[in-house]
């Protein structure tokens, strides 16, 4: 096998063309045979085998920077650099990350997870080389989704003014950055490419500039020549940022890839490479449905079809009960950040295509928009990732919150997530969330709470948080107690001990509860806190005076959490008998969410013993 003979990127350049397309066979078998086995981002790594072959054949890397954006499309660059033996332990604890990390190899030049950073990294890369007079090249590679980042745009402005040289290569897999028009614009792409006119564009420059009147000359022809790009070529919009444009080029063609990044070595000024690639290229059903194979679960490698199909999510009840409020709530509307499948609302968005708005990877505007549609009128729903969300703090501090109006945030993947590591754990909300003036938080315990909070939040009329973890929901089958601001609810009554749950920990507190009782002889109390912020005061100083021992529990870190706001509640004779538990404050790397809530003290075993040892 060829992949078994590439140690380092230097062994790229010594294969033949024949070499490197068994090579990015090799990659896509190793690709499909791993994430087959463990899950993850299959699709986008698909799209980008050449392209990475490319780049690292081309560029002498470390020395000359590659940063991705994103990171979850780095699996290649893993192959390539070394990680290859131990490719078989992808998104498992202990093992490869599915996103860059630094700690993982030099290669690993930025530890990602988020999009539309890339850019800005790359330009401040590039910057700090030329005040240290070094040199080597800079290169960002970005997709055409991490485009809807405002971010993006931001580094893009900044970065055309052209003082410093650095590349963009921008991965096009889905959205058509610019519509070619016709045989035209094909060959005069092609004709961009070429060494010849790139010389001859700079010696026209040169001349021009030193004969008499040829400045404005210069400056007319540019002018014209630009008006020409608007009706025939792609990329006139990198153009006027201040980038030089290269392509569009065929993303799975290694020679023409190959060509086009050694022209934009040899530009002395902000390039951008525009390249056109097939998400989940190689691999029929990702092909045909790339949504669903970004970021997948264990499957069938014949049929493509999911392993295992886990049972009702957080998200499914979530999406679920949107549908049921849009029959009854005509302004109800729904806003996501490019994640309709994944937080449940592609039913919604099927049914009320109007009311739904897919902002794309825009999480601020997202939270202004509602803020606006809420000012208009109308209730919308924001729908976006708790890691994610830490973007758009000061637009629900200022636009929302500042303004008193009735935006629901729905915050999915709170908590801790797994697999996808530090930078998609959504451990920070509460701290972020909760201090904010007027910001309502709320962590449902089970499916019907989350129903319960969604219908209350929708009649409230004042900005709502609700937080819910990744996975199984916790089906209830008893009695609920309708919702109250600022209200929880004791759901086990003992003598003992008590622990305050919020959210998913509560499930966990009644295990414990059962179990203690059973083997222990102990009787817990477990409340149900409900709520982040307003917190339940009253119920948190009878309990202390009622109990020995009172431990608070949150899938949350402990610095800024719920455990600390109760501490800071409690009155101080009951504050020695409030104990925290929490995840220590820091970075959470990957794992399965069980092992994980395990390893923090966070399920039924985890606070039994925490009871037991205050107890004895």
């Amino acid at each position: 096998m060829i992949l078994d003979k590439i140690h380092d990127p230097s062994d790229l350049k010594r294969l033949s063309p024949k070499k490197e397309q068994q090579l990015a066979a090799e990659i896509r078998d190793q690709l499909l045979k791993t994430t087959s086995e463990h899950g993850g981002h299959l699709s986008p790594n698909l799209g980008v085998v050449e392209l990475t072959i490319a780049l690292y054949s081309v560029f002498d890397t470390p020395k000359d920077a590659i940063i991705w954006d994103v990171g979850h499309q780095t699996y290649v660059q893993k192959l390539l650099t070394g990680r290859k033996d131990r490719f078989d332990t992808l998104r498992q604890a202990d093992g490869l990350s599915g996103f860059p990390r630094t700690y993982e190899s030099p290669y690993d030049l930025f530890n990602a997870g988020h999009a539309s950073n890339s850019i800005s990294l790359a330009y401040g890369m590039a910057k700090a080389r030329d005040l240290k007079k070094e040199d080597g090249e800079v290169v960002a590679v970005i997709g055409d989704g991490a485009l809807t980042g405002g971010m993006a745009y931001e580094a893009l402005n900044n970065a055309g003014k052209g003082e410093s040289k650095m590349i963009v290569v921008v991965n096009d897999n889905e959205m058509a950055i610019g519509q070619n028009a016709g045989r035209v614009a094909h060959n005069l792409n092609r004709m961009r490419t070429k060494r010849f006119y790139l010389r001859t564009k700079l010696d026209a420059k040169k001349i021009l500039l030193r004969m008499p009147g040829g400045v404005g000359m210069f400056r007319r022809l540019r002018r014209l020549k630009r008006r020409i790009k608007y009706f025939l070529l792609n990329g006139v919009l990198f153009e006027e940022m201040g980038f030089a444009y290269l392509g569009p080029v065929d993303g799975h063609n290694l020679k023409d890839l190959k060509q086009i990044l050694k022209q934009a070595k040899r530009l002395d000024e902000p390039v951008i490479v525009h390249v056109r690639t097939t998400k989940g290229k190689g691999y029929a059903p990702a092909e045909q449905d790339p949504a669903r194979f970004h970021g997948i679960g264990p499957f069938d490698l014949v049929t493509g079809s999911e392993k295992k199909r886990s049972c009702t999510t957080w998200s499914d009840v979530f999406g679920k009960t949107m549908m049921e409020l849009a029959e009854q709530e005509p302004g109800l509307c729904a806003i996501s950040a490019a994640m309709i499948d994944g937080t449940g609302l592609a039913d919604f968005a099927h049914y009320y295509p109007e009311r739904t708005f897919d902002v794309g990877i825009a999480e601020e505007h997202a939270v202004t928009f509602a803020a606006g549609l809420a000012k208009g009128g109308m209730k919308p729903v924001c729908s976006i990732y708790s890691t994610f969300l830490q973007r758009a703090y000061d637009q629900i501090l200022h636009d929302v919150c500042m303004n008193d109006l009735p935006v629901i945030l729905a915050v999915d993947r709170a908590g801790i997530v797994g697999e996808d590591g530090e930078s998609h754990q959504g451990i920070y909300d509460l701290a972020y969330l909760s201090h904010i003036p007027g910001l309502t938080v709320m962590a449902p315990a089970n499916d019907v709470e989350l129903r319960r909070m969604l219908r209350f939040a929708l009649s409230y009329g004042h900005p709502c948080a609700i937080r819910y973890p990744r996975g199984p929901v916790e089906v209830c089958t008893g009695e609920v107690p309708e919702i109250e601001v600022g209200k929880g609810v004791v759901v086990r009554q003992g003598t003992d001990a008590a622990v305050l749950a919020l959210g998913a920990t509560v499930s966990a507190a009644m295990e414990a509860a059962q179990v203690l009782e059973a083997q222990d002889h102990i009787s817990l109390t477990v409340v149900d806190m409900r709520f982040a912020a307003p917190l339940d005061e009253a119920l948190i100083v009878e309990v202390c005076r009622k109990h020995k021992f009172v431990l608070t529990t949150e899938d949350h870190v402990d610095e800024g959490g719920f455990g600390e706001k109760v501490l800071c509640a409690a009155p101080e004779d009951v504050r020695d008998k409030i104990h925290v538990q929490a995840i220590p404050n820091g970075f959470v790397r990957q794992g399965t969410r069980c092992a994980l809530l395990h390893a923090y003290g966070l399920d039924a075993e985890g606070i039994r013993k925490r009871v037991l040892e205050a107890l004895r």
